[in-house]
């Protein structure tokens, strides 16, 4: 019988205002589906309200660059698939760059295999001044094939200025990502923006950004099968 391969270990870095908790299922399904190691970065609310500054987010850099070599270490590999939900997936983008952020060099692209983001702003014409600079400084799938990039959008709801509650929200939100807001998307970021230039594509119908907009989200234990089996193929 020939020996399964060794698979990497999986890091997992949450959205904007976040708790781990709220990844606690998507863990312990990927650990189911994956058979390895998951790990879900100790980021919280308090780290993110200071990412209103260059520092926090290099605050939240050294926290994932901990957990990264943490896994690595503690499985033997010499990579990771590191998964991003909404602002976590930008993160994850910067952290994959060799070049200096406020003093730090974190070069990701020699420990991660994979970046998966999920309903991530990839793309933001509007709003939050260094997510834009991400992907102005590292457009698209920028460190391929080094690094394997598959982005995941949520198709839920269709931004609508007359609409219901939900499809007037959505249809604000979107607009200050892409500057339209009668387009589709998971109630907070459209589809448009979550799919990065270059990267593998994943839309996923039915699935919302959070659990406080929707039912299934990209958390939930399905849904998370759904798009790991995709990005996994």
């Amino acid at each position: 019988m020939s020996a399964q391969p060794v698979r990497p270990p999986i890091v997992i870095l949450g959205g904007f205002l976040s708790r781990p908790g709220l990844y606690r299922a998507m863990q312990r399904t990927l650990a189911d589906e994956a058979g390895v190691r998951v790990s879900v970065v100790n980021v919280g609310v308090l780290d993110w309200l200071l990412t209103v500054s260059t520092l926090g987010w290099r605050a939240i850099l050294r926290k994932l660059d901990r957990t990264i070599r943490d896994a690595l270490r503690e499985s033997g590999r010499e990579s990771v698939v590191l998964v991003g939900h909404s602002s976590g997936g930008v993160l994850g983008r910067l952290y994959l760059s060799p070049e200096p952020f406020e003093g730090d060099v974190f070069a990701g692209r020699d420990r991660v295999s994979r970046l998966l983001t999920l309903g991530s702003p990839n793309t933001n014409q509007r709003i939050g001044p260094i997510r834009r600079w991400v992907d102005q400084q590292y457009p698209g799938a920028c460190f391929a094939p080094d690094v394997s990039y598959t982005s995941v959008a949520g198709k839920l709801v269709e931004g609508r200025a007359r609409g219901g509650v939900g499809q007037r929200l959505a249809y604000h939100a979107y607009r200050q990502l892409c500057g339209e807001g009668a387009v589709w998307g998971d109630g907070l970021v459209p589809v448009t923006c979550a799919l990065l230039a270059g990267a593998d594509a994943v839309v996923l119908d039915g699935v919302g950004h959070a659990p406080v907009l929707a039912r299934r989200w990209f958390g939930s234990p399905d849904v998370v099968r759904q798009w790991w089996g995709c990005s996994a193929s």
